[in-house]
């Protein structure tokens, strides 16, 4: 049989979210390449999408029957049943929490494993809510801070196409490993470069965007908004900021810029661990840049000050009055496209009164019972809980509980699903009709499935139908087919979307989100701040509404860590350490595939090991009071003094401890903003394994 060739659309969790032609051969992927019905990705797609695929859709890992656990949580011992022996016996067991301790003591755990409307939260949530189950704040894990800075300063409007990148003079990537989750917008950076522009990077670890720079800024975690401040004071002084822009657009900016005068060059470059000439420069070259692009990434919310950092940082382009005309910052393209979250997900559904729990917090409240009524059935889907949540050992005692229902709803065996009572096969995507939005371009696109699901393996929607069916909900919203769904998704009257059906989509051709000149969405050419006031607000009262006083303005907390108890090895206090992106996975997305099987190797710089007796090489035990890994160490540069560095997403198999560094970081620990995880902001030791 010949190879077919069929469009496709990456939902991983990635900002780029590439267009794709998939080649099939009697049901089987054979080939997957980009194409070219998303302009931005133009063809081009990551090495561990076109080389993975394969193994992820047909390998031997895929869950393709409903399973029953019969052996102790965390054993991994199943047995086969059918989809009805599974359907009666969630509903018989969740039912009889709910009678026990009311609808309140269940709760979905999902997060972001695929990024379409409909597998990501469509049926799904119409079930929880008219379960009446607790919802979850989700976004505190990853992105929800990020977002609130963006919003607070600019409201619900998208930032500049990130095609803007190739044209810019200079162009600043801030907290981003954008070569291992940002590819199309490095190339577009590299054009530029070629062109004349200028690259700043700003991040702790000399990552491979950091190699192409111009000036890397390799500053100590969770100093940024003293790096800003720092940048916004020299700026003043130097006469480069737009006075008549400021006073015509921006809410806040004196009282900002008093917080900014209080951490002058010298000042701020003591406290980020830089020179203070390469903050002179990356002031110089804001102030000479024309076009100005900007691309901050999640790297930067992960600690306590990372609400400030990313605050401080996005305003520097205001102050300058570099927003419009080709400047911009590449941040919240999710805006671009007209979403209609309350017509998909229907929280019209959800009883008044019923209570929201904070994703990072759940394992506390799985493993202490601190919450009334407690958490007693679960519901795991787009999710590993267990290797990506801080506190991963907490997280462990939670889900271990023989007293907690556990229903998991996933393509492969994680170590989360292990802990399951339940497990039900997924689809992949492309085994069922998706539509796509993106959270890094303006392109809205649809997919059809490229082959049929394998086994007994279902969509998402099709899997909440029957939990639906099964516990008696008769309402209209349940019987909606995917279609449907794909049209409550989108404003379909919307003039983004020229006339189309959401559902009817080109597969051939994604579609931009524009403005109402037909042009690109950009600020201060098309769309205009959708703050309370109407300006950029540097002072935000709705933020601190939402998350405390002190959120009205960016602000700065010290680390305070308490000592790590005495041990072998211990010397000069506790080291930094971050958790960057993988090129193998995506988050812990294919961890399980041949790539991502040995531990990622543990980066500490030859300051940091000389005096620990520590050499390239050696097998190094990572700890703190919650925990321990195992990891190789690789004495480099790459990562400054003070700080280590090991990939994120890992699977308890790559640790001889059965522990990743997701154990190592405190759950307790927030942002100042949406409560996010500081996975940056986690404390640790390095001692050598001896024989």
């Amino acid at each position: 049989m010949a190879l077919e060739e069929r469009a496709s659309v990456c939902t991983f969790d990635c900002p780029d979210t590439c267009s794709l032609t998939v080649g099939v051969d009697q049901g089987h992927i054979v080939k997957v390449r980009g194409s070219s019905a998303v302009p931005y990705t133009a063809g081009v797609i990551c090495n561990k999408v076109a080389r993975y695929t394969g193994d992820f859709v047909h390998g031997p890992q895929r869950l393709l029957h409903p399973l029953r656990r019969t052996e102790p949580k965390g054993s991994g011992q199943f047995e086969r049943i059918s989809w009805e022996e599974a359907l009666d016996e969630v509903y018989e067991r969740v039912s009889a929490v709910i009678g026990r301790w009311g609808p309140q003591a269940v709760m979905p755990l999902n997060y972001a494993g695929p990024h379409g409307f409909l597998a990501g939260d469509s049926m799904s949530l119409r079930f929880f809510h008219r379960l009446g189950a607790t919802q979850l704040h989700r976004r505190a894990l990853c992105g929800g801070v990020r977002s609130e800075a963006w919003a607070g300063t600019y409201g619900a409007v998208p930032g500049c196409p990130p095609e803007f990148a190739e044209h810019a003079q200079l162009n600043v990537v801030w907290g981003n490993n954008a070569t291992a989750t940002n590819l199309h917008l490095v190339r577009g950076i590299r054009r530029a470069k070629r062109a004349g522009g200028r690259l700043v990077v700003v991040d702790p670890l000399r990552t491979k965007i950091a190699e192409q720079a111009d000036l890397h800024l390799q500053l100590l975690p969770g100093t940024d908004v003293l790096l800003a401040w720092s940048v916004a004071a020299e700026l003043e002084r130097s006469g480069s900021l737009d006075d008549a822009f400021i006073a015509a657009h921006i809410l806040g900016a004196e009282e900002f810029m008093a917080r900014a005068r209080e951490w002058p060059v010298a000042r701020a470059a003591a406290v980020c661990g830089l020179e203070e000439s390469q903050i002179l420069t990356f002031a110089h070259w804001l102030a000479e840049a024309e076009p100005l692009v900007l691309a901050p990434g999640n790297g930067l919310e992960r600690g306590r000050n990372g609400g400030s950092g990313i605050r401080a940082a996005i305003a520097l382009p205001a102050l300058l009055g570099k927003l419009g005309k080709g400047s911009g910052i590449v941040l919240a393209a999710g805006n671009a496209f007209p979403k209609t979250p309350a017509r998909l997900q229907r929280p019209d559904l959800l009883p008044a009164g019923t209570r929201t729990l904070t994703i990072n917090d759940v394992g506390r409240h799985l493993a202490e019972d601190d919450i009334d009524p407690p958490l007693r059935a679960l519901f795991i889907y787009n999710h590993n809980p267990i290797v990506v949540h801080p506190d991963q050992n907490r997280m462990r005692r939670g889900l271990a509980r023989d007293d907690v229902f556990t229903v998991g709803i996933e393509l492969t065996m994680t170590e989360s699903m292990t802990h399951c009572d339940v497990v039900l096969p997924a689809a992949t995507h492309f085994e069922y009709a998706e539509l796509y939005a993106s959270y890094g371009h303006h392109w809205l696109q649809r997919a059809e499935p490229v082959i049929p699901p394998l086994g007994e393996s279902l969509p998402n929607t099709e899997i909440f139908r029957r939990f639906a069916r099964r516990f008696g909900f008769i309402e209209p919203c349940f019987a909606a087919d995917d279609t449907q769904l794909m049209d409550d998704a989108v404003d379909g009257a919307d003039p983004r979307l020229g006339g189309v059906r959401p559902s009817e989509i080109p597969t051939s051709r994604a579609l931009q989100m524009t403005g109402p000149d037909g042009q690109p969405l950009v600020l201060f050419d098309n769309v205009f701040p959708a703050t309370p006031s109407g300006k950029i607000e540097l002072k935000s009262e709705a933020l601190a509404e939402r998350w405390g006083a002190a959120a009205v303005l960016p602000g700065w907390r010290p680390p305070s860590y308490p000592p790590l108890h005495a041990g072998e090895g211990s010397v000069r206090g506790p080291l930094m350490l971050i958790s960057p992106a993988s090129e193998k996975r995506i988050s812990s997305t294919l961890g399980d595939l041949a790539g991502s099987r040995a531990a990622p190797p543990l980066l500490m710089n030859p300051a940091d090991a000389a005096p620990r007796g520590l050499t390239h090489g050696n097998q190094v035990r990572v700890w703190n009071d919650r925990g321990e890994v195992i990891l190789r160490l690789a004495v480099s540069d790459a990562v400054r003094p003070g700080v280590v560095a090991s990939e994120k997403g890992a699977w308890l198999m790559t640790s001889p401890t059965g522990q990743t560094i997701s154990a190592l970081v405190s759950a307790d620990l927030k942002a100042d903003l949406a409560e996010g995880a500081c996975f940056n902001d986690t404390p640790v030791e390095i001692s050598r394994v001896t024989p």
